[in-house]
């Protein structure tokens, strides 16, 4: 791999010919130049987007949070992209003899865009979310990929191939969210945010299609594309020189800072919610080192903070917090430092392609990270509260699933996709979803990438999975208690009498 490719800054615009209109205004003279690395502006736009804004309302650990200084996917986001800018810097500065010129500019700017753009993907209530939806496709599998016997539709679902049906049946935020940026986010065509191909490469966290998965292999361990963004990754990967399996180096670094953020910040907001407390974290900690350097440091740093606050006589509620937050410093300055010296141990691996593991697995923070992550399973996670609320969400999902289907399929001609709907209340069912997924359904936006000829049957489930996975959760309860509500079952009539 060559950095001049890797971080590639052109935009499918530039590659799939989107002309600048002639009778465009000329820019005023003051504002013609552009001082921004192109890797700087796919940072702001994806930060003004408003999928990004809508994590706001996304859960991060905790479902419909009350509890403001509690993160969500919008907070989880802005801190991932802190620390991956950071640690962006500091290979930028370790490795400047193998790095292009700019690189001290374009290697943060890229880790920060793909910081924040990396669970834009994400559906309501957390993974309970993707499960849902997972479990929604394969409980309904044999009626939505099963050929029905003759019919103008049968010819178009026996086109379906395992890798359309496992894009749901396998269904990943992470896919998503490629999806969102290159095509969803439209502003008057296909092109989505129209980000640079370097950044994009850069935020999959995974390489492989919903048929090659393989858990031998971290690259793919989870659907990295759906069938509908194929060409369009292997147009990516072939622009920035990443052959077979091989991720983007910065995705390594992004998939580490989203590891050490939830690994940490995850067990701060259980300690604030009161779940656990900060002596409960230092004891399992100090019970799972086996002598690990990193966590008997870690460890060793929060005693001495602790004893020096508590010294000060502060309050026992601030005592806790305060605490806290010095554990979460000394924690994320470590593992950041970690898996900034792995990244330049693994260099020659990573920059050849064949390194397939994970740089905070290979760092020396590899234990402190992975007890961090059991304590966070056992004492937040599998908590009864949470797993009450996840269970609603889950359950709520599957229902409004059903609803938004019936909007989408219950057409009068299977063929024209936004036709008269069979029902009224389908028809209101398909008004209220996003007229951006609708245009897309629909192909009505000006296209640049090119038509895959995807069945119907593709594009129905999708339109389903793309309007779940933009929901924010209240959104998501607020629609299913509006459906639910406008919703009667019409019962036929035996024309008997009893």
């Amino acid at each position: 791999m060559y950095w001049s490719n890797l971080l590639c800054d052109k935009r499918f615009s530039e590659l799939l010919g989107r002309e600048k209109s002639p009778d465009q205004p000329t820019a005023l003279d003051f504002a013609q130049d552009q001082f921004r690395k192109p890797a700087e502006r796919d940072h702001d736009r994806i930060l003004f987007s408003t999928p990004f804004r809508r994590m706001g309302d996304k859960t991060q650990v905790f479902p419909l949070e009350s509890i403001e200084s509690i993160r969500t996917r919008l907070t989880h986001s802005y801190e991932v992209a802190n620390l991956a800018r950071s640690l962006g810097i500091e290979i930028a500065e370790t490795l400047q003899d193998k790095l292009p010129d700019d690189a001290y500019r374009t290697i943060p700017a890229v880790l920060a865009a793909v910081g924040l753009a990396h669970d834009i993907g994400n559906p309501p209530f957390g993974h309970q979310g993707e499960k849902a939806i997972r479990a929604w496709f394969k409980r309904n599998s044999k009626a939505l990929f099963e050929t029905p016997r003759g019919g103008r539709a049968a010819e178009d679902i026996a086109r379906l191939t395992e890798q359309h049906k496992n894009d749901f049946l396998n269904f990943e935020g992470n896919a998503q969210t490629l999806r969102v940026v290159t095509k969803l986010q439209v502003i008057g065509d296909d092109l989505g945010l129209n980000l640079t191909l370097g950044t994009l490469a850069s935020l999959m966290k995974y390489v492989g299609a919903s048929d090659t998965l393989d858990g031998s292999k971290q690259a793919r361990k989870k659907v990295g594309f759906f069938t509908s963004e194929q060409a369009l990754v292997q147009r990516i990967r072939s622009e920035v020189g990443l052959e077979d399996g091989a991720r983007h180096p910065l995705a390594l670094v992004m998939e580490a800072c989203d590891d050490i953020a939830y690994s940490v910040l995850d067990a701060e907001d259980s300690i604030k919610k009161g779940l656990v407390s900060f002596n409960d974290l230092i004891a399992w900690l100090k019970h799972q080192c086996d002598g690990d350097r990193v966590i008997e440091y870690v460890c060793a740093i929060a005693d001495w903070e602790h004893k020096a606050l508590a010294e000060q006589k502060l309050p026992p509620s601030e005592l806790k917090d305060v605490s806290t937050q010095k554990f979460r410093v000394h924690a994320i300055h470590v593992m950041v430092s970690a898996v900034a010296k792995a990244f330049q141990d693994k260099y020659d691996s990573i920059i050849s392609g064949s390194f397939d593991g994970e740089a905070i697995k290979v760092s020396e923070a590899s234990k402190l990270c992975s007890v961090l992550k059991r304590f966070d399973r056992e004492n937040a996670f599998n908590h009864r509260t949470v797993l009450e609320i996840e269970l609603n969400g889950y359950n709520i999902i599957n229902c409004l699933m059903d609803f938004l289907w019936m909007g989408i399929s219950d057409r009068e001609d299977y063929f024209k996709l936004g036709g008269e709907r069979t029902s009224v209340f389908s028809a209101y069912v398909y008004s209220r979803i996003s007229k951006n997924y609708r245009r897309v359904f629909e192909s009505t936006v000006t296209c640049y990438h090119k038509d895959d000829n995807l069945p119907i049957r593709y594009r129905e489930p999708q339109l389903l999975t793309d309007m779940i996975s933009g929901m924010t959760d209240r959104f998501c309860i607020d629609l299913y208690n509006d459906l639910t509500e406008h919703y009667k079952e019409m019962r036929s009539i035996n024309g008997t009498t009893a």
